[in-house]
């Protein structure tokens, strides 16, 4: 019996990869929820800042992009740079993708993967199930990676949360009535921001640093990995950061009040509220007070998030700053084992932030796949 690829994950990325794969005659077996961190882990209300253009899923069959999604389910048509992209219709377009292309993916969570012998891997679900794949394709997107600086830990530690990471929020009308700090200045802190004032809150957005130009480095995947390790990673904290889209400004301004400051010193809990002290451009130390605290400060990898990962497979596998160092076709460097989505993006750049970033990364790694396993090309 020809053992099968194991993907794990279910949102863009491992669908996308799912689709490639299959397309080449590989067996695979998909696991998760499908686009869960897009239902589950996003505000109500949420817009997409990409475009239309950037935000289908690749796949080697026509007739599956996101104007095909709006055509089929009889909604408007999504095409010019103009058209806003509601979350709903995007996670929906996501969902008939899963659908048409992997119709029997597998809801179930992977508890364990660890290497089997001879060669390959061993998975464990948590149905109970055990069984032997050929190669694993890590695609969890951002679920375990929400990124809290040391600086904001300190009010999130005991008690109540104050501070929180603007992932944990989907409803923001909880926030009706209170104070609220969104610490951040990208898309994330300002549509949040956004929502909450809209939902009722009085909203600051605490924020810092300026955006850098994402175009070298989306039409330019292949050379990134070849960058210095520093650079590379300084460009995937840094680049398309704290930029918000075109059509928030005017749900932005004479709403939320927004503080630049050089940088958060602190976060501390003073009589059950949270307060952060803060270092003005100007050198002044100022202390903001609110009723809570949404920390829109992104995301970071770290494989030791990847719990699922055996230690041994962890230990064993070549980080940098923790992430995958992966090699060509998104392989890492345990063979069979592969990455795709946020955690390449330390080595392919920060395009792999991005649904567009499927384009690259889907069709290349099912390729580099199918010739180290011997599958038809």
């Amino acid at each position: 019996m020809i053992r099968p690829v194991a993907v794990i994950g279910a949102g863009p990325y491992g669908l996308s990869t799912a689709a490639h794969l299959r397309v080449r005659g590989i067996p695979v077996r998909v696991f998760g929820d499908p686009m869960v961190s897009w239902r589950a882990h996003m505000p109500e209300g949420m817009l997409l800042k990409s475009t239309p253009a950037a935000s289908s899923l690749d796949c080697p069959q026509p007739g599956h992009t996101l104007a095909d999604y709006c055509d089929a389910a009889g909604v408007r048509r999504l095409v010019t740079d103009e058209d806003i992209i509601p979350a709903e219709t995007f996670i929906a377009y996501g969902e008939w993708f899963q659908q048409r292309l992997v119709p029997d993916l597998e809801q179930v969570r992977v508890v364990s993967v660890e290497r089997g012998r001879p060669g390959g891997f061993e998975l464990k679900l948590d149905s109970g199930e055990q069984f032997a794949a050929r190669a694993v394709v890590v695609a969890t997107g951002l679920s375990g990676f929400a990124h809290l600086p040391p600086e904001l830990a300190g009010a999130a530690l005991g008690g109540p949360a104050l501070v929180t990471h603007s992932s944990l929020h989907h409803d923001l009308g909880r926030f009706a009535g209170k104070e609220l700090l969104v610490v951040g200045a990208g898309q994330s802190a300002l549509e949040t921001a956004a929502l909450a004032a809209e939902a009722g809150a009085t909203v600051r957005v605490v924020s810092r640093g300026r955006a850098w130009s994402l175009w070298a480095l989306s039409y330019h995947a292949q050379p990134y990995r070849f960058l210095p390790e520093g650079t590379r990673h300084q460009l995937v904290r840094r680049v398309l950061g704290p930029l918000g889209a075109w059509w928030l400004r005017e749900r932005f301004e004479g709403r939320v009040q927004v503080t630049e400051v050089a940088r958060v010193v602190s976060a501390e809990a003073v009589d059950g509220a949270p307060v952060l002290t803060v270092r003005t451009h100007g050198g002044r130390t100022d202390r903001l007070t609110a009723d809570h605290v949404i920390a829109a400060t992104g995301y970071r990898v770290d494989l030791a998030a990847l719990d699922f990962l055996g230690p041994g497979l962890r230990t064993d596998l070549t980080a940098t700053r923790g992430a995958p160092r992966l090699g060509p076709g998104y392989v890492s460097s345990l063979p069979g084992l592969y990455f795709t989505g946020l955690p390449a993006a330390a080595s392919y750049g920060p395009v792999m932030r991005f649904v567009c970033g499927t384009e690259f990364a889907s069709p290349r790694l099912a390729k580099h796949l199918a010739a180290a396993h011997g599958a038809r090309s």
